[in-house]
C-alpha cells in the first residue's frame, strides 16, 4: 500500500459519508499527488446530473483586485487580491460572499444562496449594491470541475473528503491555513491530518 493510500484509506474510515452538493467542500486528502489540488479546500457551487463545478478557496494569487477588477473593491474582503479557483478557464472571475446577519438571498437576485450566509454573486450587479448585502466577496479567477462519475469516483478512491462549509471560509484571512483549519474541525482522527506537510520532503 502506497503512503497517498495509507492515508486516504484513514479518511475514508474515519468518516460518515457526505455527500456532494452546493455548499459543501471538497478537501483534499493529506498526500494527495496532484499538484493542483494539493491542500485544496474547493467550494461545491454546482452539482447535478451533467457537472460539478467548484472553486479552490485556498489559492491566494499576487495579483491585487484593483489592477483587473477595480470597482469591485468596496465589497472584496481582506486581503484584496485575486484567488485560483481553479485550472479551467482562468480568464473568467466567479464571485462568492459571506452575506450579512438577516440578508435572505432569496430576496436578492444578485445572490443565489449555497449555504448559511454563504452566496454565489453574479458579477453583472452592482458592486456597491453587493456591498450593502454582505460582510465580503472574494474574487477567484478560474474553477474546477468534474464530469458525470468523475468526482465519484475520486470520492470513492479516497482522493477527497466532503465537508460543511461555513462563511467564513470564503473570507478567511490571508495569513489562514484554511485546509489545516477546516481538517481540525471535523471529528477525529482528522485533526491529526492538520500539519500534514505540503511537501513530504518538509516533514
Amino acid at each position: 500500500m502506497s503512503m497517498p493510500d495509507f492515508f486516504a484509506d484513514r479518511l475514508f474510515n474515519a468518516l460518515e459519508r457526505n455527500e456532494p452538493e452546493p455548499g459543501m467542500l471538497l478537501v483534499a486528502a493529506p498526500g494527495m499527488l496532484s499538484e493542483e489540488f494539493n491542500r485544496s479546500v474547493v467550494l461545491i457551487i454546482e452539482h447535478n446530473d451533467h457537472l460539478t463545478f467548484g472553486v479552490n478557496l485556498a489559492s491566494r494569487s499576487d495579483v491585487a483586485v484593483f489592477n483587473v477588477m477595480p470597482e469591485w473593491l468596496p465589497a472584496v474582503a481582506k486581503p484584496q487580491a485575486l484567488y485560483i479557483g481553479g485550472p479551467l478557464s482562468q480568464q473568467s472571475v466567479v464571485g462568492l460572499a459571506m452575506t450579512k446577519p438577516g440578508v435572505d438571498p432569496g430576496q436578492a437576485p444578485q445572490l443565489n444562496r449555497l449555504a448559511n450566509r454563504l452566496a454565489h454573486v453574479d458579477l453583472r450587479a452592482d458592486p456597491e449594491e453587493i456591498a450593502e448585502l454582505v460582510e465580503g466577496v472574494r474574487l477567484f479567477a478560474g474553477y474546477a470541475e468534474w464530469a458525470p462519475g468523475q468526482l465519484d469516483e475520486e470520492i470513492e478512491r479516497g482522493d477527497w473528503f466532503v465537508a460543511p462549509a461555513l462563511p467564513t471560509d470564503v473570507v478567511a484571512p490571508g495569513r489562514a491555513d484554511l485546509w489545516g483549519d477546516v481538517m481540525r474541525r471535523q471529528q477525529m482522527p482528522l485533526p491529526l491530518f492538520s500539519t500534514f506537510p505540503a511537501d513530504l520532503v518538509d516533514n
